[in-house]
């Protein structure tokens, strides 16, 4: 464990005067959520479409507004997860007519994993009647348009607006000058920003290389198939990774998460009662996998989980001791609410 002052400087926990989150270390989560409703509100709900040659429409509101958004900080860095399933209603007239035209607009992909060019915003008509066809296409066209820059002002907002406050100074920091923070840093960056695992040195492989086995056993307040489904469940692996992650969930299937520090295949799949992996870090030697078998046992009030993991490099028993511990069972806890103390 990190030690005050000493020891390997990407493990030091620095002291604060307030003492919150010291280095930004630890990983907390804002939840943006009816923070983001609001904006969205206020960035389209009486947004005008106005074509001279056209006509005129307006967005009169919300009707639907289904999704989440949260940002997080890692060590100094902010990511962003967002989606929503938007649906807009509008309201419009063509020159030189007393017709209202009535209509939506849906966004079903407003996500952190889609650039703003990537948005599909399609337009429906209610209306029929003469200009109908007039009075969509100008939607289609002009509104999707301007529709597309206010949720590009949403996401900057989001990334700005929202999570002032979120880094703190740490004591260098607050002696240099806020502009020493960290520049925010969106999923789609992740893979290619700071590791969410420190960098460890490369491995001598010159040599035969020696290895120790790992054990250890945590408890969760849940039941045994939601401790495994947390493990195995891509959207459940990524949740509590804070990043992306592949898995093919079955025999032979390969895995890959935090930024592709963690890679494997899975051997053995027994819901709920035991998993076998190969499982590597990236910066092991090349080749060189480690067997981690994990089983699980349900008990009255919580589950036993008992990890064993053998041919670990013996260079990085310590920090791979730690990695299970932060980014795994302490993240699951956190991200699920499956606290228990630990044994």
């Amino acid at each position: 464990m990190a030690k005050w002052g000493e020891g390997d400087p990407r493990w030091i926990v620095e002291d604060r005067p307030d003492a919150t989150n010291v280095n930004n270390w630890h990983w907390t989560e804002k939840n943006a959520a009816a923070w983001s409703k609001k904006k969205l509100e206020s960035l389209l709900v009486g947004l005008v479409i106005d074509d001279e040659k056209v006509g005129r429409g307006e967005i009169t509101k919300i009707d639907k507004c289904d999704g989440d958004a949260s940002a997080n900080n890692r060590k100094a860095k902010l990511i962003f997860f967002y989606e929503w399933d938007l649906r807009l209603e509008w309201k419009g007239k063509l020159n030189g007519s007393d017709a209202e035209h009535h209509g939506t607009v849906e966004v079903p992909n407003l996500s952190d994993e889609n650039d703003e060019s990537d948005l599909d915003i399609s337009v429906q008509i209610k209306s029929t009647g003469a200009g109908t066809e007039v009075m969509k296409e100008m939607m289609r066209k002009k509104g999707a348009e301007i529709i597309r820059k206010k949720l590009g002002e949403y996401v900057t907002a989001l990334k700005t607006e929202f999570t002032t406050g979120m880094i703190l100074p740490s004591n260098k920091q607050q002696s240099g000058g806020a502009n020493n923070v960290k520049p925010t840093v969106t999923k789609t960056q992740f893979n290619n920003a700071a590791n969410n695992l420190s960098r460890m040195e490369k491995l001598d492989i010159g040599v035969k290389l020696s290895t120790l086995t790992h054990n250890d056993t945590q408890q969760f307040k849940c039941t045994a198939q939601e401790l495994y489904n947390a493990l195995t469940v891509g959207e459940m692996v990524q949740a509590f990774t804070g990043g992306p992650a592949k898995l093919a969930t079955e025999k032979g299937g390969a895995f890959s998460l935090l930024g592709g520090n963690i890679s494997g295949t899975f051997q053995e799949l027994s819901p709920a009662t035991r998993l076998v992996q190969q499982w590597r870090l990236k910066s092991w030697p090349e080749g060189h996998h480690s067997t981690v078998t994990l089983e699980f046992d349900q008990k009255d009030d919580c589950t036993e989980l008992r990890l064993t993991q053998t041919e670990v490099p013996a260079s990085e028993l310590e920090r791979t001791k730690q990695g299970w511990q932060w980014y795994y069972w302490d993240a699951i806890r956190r991200t699920f609410g499956f606290g228990a103390a630990l044994l």
